[in-house]
């Protein structure tokens, strides 16, 4: 609710998301991010942007005033309390969003670990039979050997150099892994 109002409140005054964000004396993307629901201004910042838009901070929140209403000590602190709690419950639904958002990042990173961590452990197997076969080939001295018109002759039918690590994969696993350690939750 807050930042359809802001939107809208800023565009009835006929101002840029670039002109408010000089007026508050922050950058553009900060208004992009109340405006997108990313993120709340702070009590502070509200009471800035009720001035910058020639309203009251109940407006921007939603709530109506009626003209009514006399604006002496006691209706100016219930007012303060409601803003506060108003405040309090965005900053909730904004820490349930991150809370939210940050699971997800995790479970990603997750996912993409384990499948790097797999390709990994594939590779070690093959290479490890690759060596093994090639070690075979080594000890048994009949296998390769044809009979020529001289006698017995050796061909090696080819040459294995195997590797170990796939770079590829280890960058994706580290990658992974400072993922996985950056979305911990804290």
């Amino acid at each position: 609710m807050l930042n359809v109002n802001l939107k809208n409140l800023r565009k009835a005054k006929g101002l840029s998301q670039e002109e408010l964000a000089i007026k508050l004396d922050v950058v553009r993307q900060t208004v992009s991010k109340w405006e997108n629901g990313l993120s709340v201004p702070d009590s502070e910042m509200l009471i800035r942007l009720a001035d910058a838009l020639d309203t009251s901070v109940n407006v921007i929140l939603g709530e109506t005033i009626t003209p009514d209403e006399s604006i002496n000590e006691s209706n100016e602190k219930a007012e303060i309390q409601r803003i506060s709690a108003k405040l309090e419950l965005l900053n909730e639904q904004f820490a349930r969003q991150n809370e939210a958002k940050r699971k997800h990042q995790r479970i990603a990173f997750l996912i993409i670990g384990i499948a790097a961590l797999g390709y990994l452990l594939a590779d070690l197997v093959i290479w490890l039979s690759k060596y093994n076969l090639l070690h075979t080939m080594e000890e048994n001295e009949a296998i390769g050997i044809i009979g020529g018109a001289d006698g017995p002759t050796a061909i090696m039918v080819a040459t294995m150099e195997p590797t170990l690590i796939s770079i590829p994969a280890v960058v994706v696993l580290v990658v992974a892994a400072i993922g996985i350690y950056r979305t911990k939750k804290k």
